[in-house]
């Protein structure tokens, strides 16, 4: 997600701004920028692209005077990355200045009715509503007038505003989106991450959901909405800056899978109203839905598992035909595509050279497109007839985790929205499997608070030659991600195979002590599964299953057994891939490897 940073005391503000902003690059941006209270009022500097280019605009933050100010650094969400959607975002008068972390959901609404009242939009960022609603209901005091602003905003948030009335303080507020608050000899701090603060002082506050913060450079005051003042106990922080920018955790590919509950509620949340699943930005019509008599899902690596995913989702939920093609085969296998077919593109960056260029193939022949992406304004997004945004924000270690688990769920809100369209789902059947969605979050922590069994299993099996991966339809479709997860960061051999093919050919391979890991949790082929571990274990295979809570008599059969919550079958992959991830992970750390950056791999391959 986006950075935060605030500041107040006696140094000049600005390189202070970029000092803190420059230790929070890891969580990814597309720009930056600051706002600082000078005697001509508030000056904002923003710029697109990497931090250099704003401090270099700013000579580093010398061109700027003022000793308090805030700095941001976006991640887009709602508009493309320019100059014009950067933070921070000022009001009509100038008056307030605002950097925001998160999403605001009824930030339409509230744009609509604003206009109305006078006020002129000018970026597509849904934070530029916080700045006019500070403006449009100011009456003298800061305090009640958040407040007030806060009663009017849904969504997850940080903010960070000055206001020119108050030049020795600014006021912030929590909810959701992760503020702390520094406390230094003189000088106070506002922050998205503990990173930006940590050369300061190391004394912070972490505050919690609607707590607002008033800061100047000699005091730090904390209120509720009721603007009852509430007492915090400070936290000393002993962490190392590495370990601090993981969040505490040592690498961030096991702070991005503890992520996931976050990232798949953010996805959810904003398309779920009156119990129907809402994409308010996508054109796709009933009547072009039921006309179509082809899906394409084209993606690659792990967007690729995705769509193998999707083909059972959509086709159980919306019966029409769906194939997942790799994107790199669908641009040289003269596809059969016209204006008919709906080609489905997955990609976390957005920038994935071989699904820009099947795209463009498949706009090519007439074919609609329709792009499951993270990055907003990427090419794919740009270019996509219509788009479906994954919220996982920006995720930082090569092996995806929770881009995985985002992309699996746009596909579920895909799938509900054309089944719902087109009357192939029942009522029923509609708020079944969005009660299923909403509560995933729950089960998949749930799923994390056991990690330590899965490490347990991952410590004796880690030195494995090789490992193969079985399942069938739903379980054979995570299976094919388990084992990239695997072979990507642990260099282990692995292999992922439909369990029913095991006696074609795959079967001649296991040999004692062969680890395969069994996923069993499809309930109508459970007995099939059970029957496919006798087969390997006969042959002198050590077992891993995965199960649905419940099935205790797979632990006859299984050498260890790893229980998953029970929910909706359709939406199982989402918990079963959990503890792939997580056995993943813990191998290649007791292997000693570089988890974050796998030898050979890049976070977006960009090229052919």
């Amino acid at each position: 997600m986006c950075g935060i940073v605030g500041y107040v005391g006696p140094k000049q503000a600005a390189p202070v701004l970029l000092e803190g902003l420059s230790k929070l690059e890891y969580r990814g941006y597309d720009s930056a920028g600051v706002a600082v209270m000078t005697d001509e009022g508030i000056v904002v500097k923003k710029k697109k692209g990497r931090l250099s280019c704003l401090s270099e605009m700013i000579d580093g933050g010398a061109a700027i005077h003022g000793t308090m100010g805030i700095g941001h650094t976006r991640w887009a969400t709602h508009g493309e990355p320019s100059d014009t959607n950067s933070h921070p975002h000022l009001s009509n008068s100038g008056r307030f200045a605002v950097v925001h972390n998160g999403i605001i959901e009824n930030y339409l609404k509230l744009r609509e009715y604003l206009t109305k009242k006078g006020f002129e939009f000018i970026s597509e960022t849904d934070t530029e509503v916080i700045a006019h609603l500070f403006e449009y209901y100011y009456k003298g005091d800061i305090i009640e007038t958040m407040i007030k602003v806060l009663s009017k905003v849904d969504g997850s948030y940080a903010l960070g505003v000055l206001c020119a009335d108050n030049p020795d303080s600014f006021i912030a507020v929590r909810k959701e989106s992760p503020l702390i608050v520094g406390l230094g000899e003189g000088e106070n701090f506002i922050a998205s991450d503990i990173p930006a603060i940590l050369s300061h002082t190391r004394d912070v506050y972490f505050l919690d959901n609607n707590e607002i913060v008033v800061i100047n450079k000699d005091e730090v005051k904390i209120y509720n909405t009721d603007r009852e003042e509430i007492t915090k106990e400070a936290y000393k922080v002993d962490w190392d800056i590495s370990a601090a920018e993981k969040g505490g955790y040592e690498h961030f590919m096991f702070k991005e899978i503890m992520e996931q509950p976050r990232a798949i509620a953010d996805t959810v949340s904003p398309r779920i109203k009156d119990g129907k699943v809402v994409l308010d930005d996508i054109s796709l019509t009933a009547d072009y839905i039921r006309n179509i008599n082809k899906i394409y899902v084209v993606a690659c690596g792990s967007a690729y598992h995705v769509g193998v995913v999707g083909k059972y989702v959509i086709e159980d939920m919306v019966r029409i035909p769906v194939e997942v093609m790799v994107a790199s085969e669908f641009r040289y296998c003269n596809p059969i595509a016209d204006e008919k077919t709906l080609v489905v593109l997955i990609s976390q960056s957005g920038e994935t050279a071989d699904t820009i260029a099947a795209m463009r193939e498949a706009k090519r022949r007439g074919a609609r497109t329709f792009a499951i992406v993270n990055a907003v304004g990427s090419c794919i997004a740009r270019e996509a007839d219509d788009v479906l945004y994954t919220w996982a924000g920006p995720e930082i270690a090569v092996a995806t985790t929770k881009a995985y688990s985002t992309q699996l769920t746009a596909i579920y809100l895909m799938s509900i929205y054309f089944g719902q369209e087109l009357g192939t789902l029942p009522k029923e059947k509609i708020a079944k499997y969005i009660k299923a969605i909403e509560t995933l979050p729950q089960r998949i922590e749930k799923l994390l608070e056991n990690k330590g069994d899965i490490q347990y299993i991952a410590s004796k099996y880690f030195s494995a030659k090789s490992v193969f991966f079985i399942g069938r339809t739903l379980d054979y479709a995570v299976a094919l991600e388990g084992s990239l997860k695997l072979k990507e960061i642990s260099y282990i051999h692995s292999e992922a195979y439909a369990a029913g093919e095991l006696k074609h050919g795959t079967i001649a391979l296991m040999e004692e002590g062969t680890v395969v890991v069994a996923l069993c949790t499809v309930k109508e082929l459970f007995d099939k599964m059970l029957s496919n571990i006798k087969e390997v274990k006969a042959r002198g295979a050590v077992v891993i299953a995965i199960a649905e809570e419940g099935h205790k008599e797979i632990e006859e059969e299984a050498d260890h057994v790893i229980y998953v919550p029970k929910c909706d079958a359709l939406t199982m992959p989402s918990e079963v891939v959990v503890p792939l991830q997580l056995f993943s992970y813990y191998v290649s750390s007791l292997k000693g490897l570089d988890i974050d950056k796998p030898r050979n791999l890049a976070k977006s391959v960009t090229v052919e």
